[in-house]
């Protein structure tokens, strides 16, 4: 678990990350598990992955660097940071979905942060196996980082869409922006009033929802998005985090 002293660091980090870019605390929340990993991390120059991994006994043994070299955007020095931060963080080599939630949690205490994380760690569960290997933590955050704009539109689709039966409904919509701001409990500013969520639910339905069938397609929510200037803002948040 993280001290004290690395929580207020990075909460600090944060704060000054939000104020140089002028994104809102919404869109961060991708981040939490990136930084916490880094936090744990205390790479040497000397250190590899294939070290790492002929002197621990690990549950599951990731890919070897140079297929996650070829699979992923990130180079070779930031794999064995990610994979010393992921191995301290989990001994095992996997990451269960409860795990999952705490770390959410320490990040967000002021709100119930467990049912956006659910809903993200499907995301990232790509097998839908229950866990989340080393694999399935960098192939997500290749796309979240360093991924094209069309990668991650297909990402953040697939997270919308709950059940993957390729759409979005009104309702899956509304649950995962019910889960935003329960997360983000009283800290937000104006206060929020308890129908928010399904007002904001309305307006970007109608926008994208352009047939008007009652589900959003993913070229009508690629569509939508590209032509939405503050979400497009927003998908070059997580570029520069690493």
């Amino acid at each position: 678990m993280c001290t004290p002293n690395k929580r207020t660091q990075w909460m600090e980090d944060l704060r000054d990350f939000r104020r140089g870019r002028g994104f809102s605390k919404k869109v961060l929340f991708n981040c939490c598990l990136v930084r916490r990993v880094i936090t744990w991390a205390s790479p040497k120059p000397e250190d590899s992955v294939e070290d790492e991994l002929e002197l621990s006994t690990v549950r599951h043994r990731p890919e070897g660097l140079e297929q996650l070299e070829a699979r992923t955007r990130f180079s070779r020095k930031e794999l064995q940071i990610l994979y010393r931060g992921f191995k301290n963080e989990c001994p095992s080599g996997i990451v269960n979905e409860e795990t999952f939630k705490d770390i959410y949690a320490q990040f967000f205490p002021q709100g119930e942060s467990s049912t956006y994380a659910h809903f993200l760690f499907n995301a990232f569960d790509t097998d839908h196996n229950g866990s989340l290997s080393f694999e399935d933590f960098v192939m997500g955050l290749s796309i979240l980082l360093r991924g094209t704009i069309q990668e991650k539109l297909n990402w953040a689709f697939n997270l919308y869409d709950i059940n993957k039966d390729g759409y979005i409904t009104k309702e899956e919509m509304l649950d995962i922006m019910k889960a935003i701001y329960d997360m983000m409990g009283k800290c937000t500013y104006p206060i929020l009033k308890e129908d928010t969520p399904r007002q904001h639910v309305e307006v970007f339905f109608q926008k994208m929802d352009k047939n008007k069938d009652g589900v959003v397609t993913i070229d009508e929510f690629i569509d939508c998005c590209q032509n939405d200037e503050n979400i497009m803002r927003s998908m070059h948040l997580f570029e520069n985090v690493l």
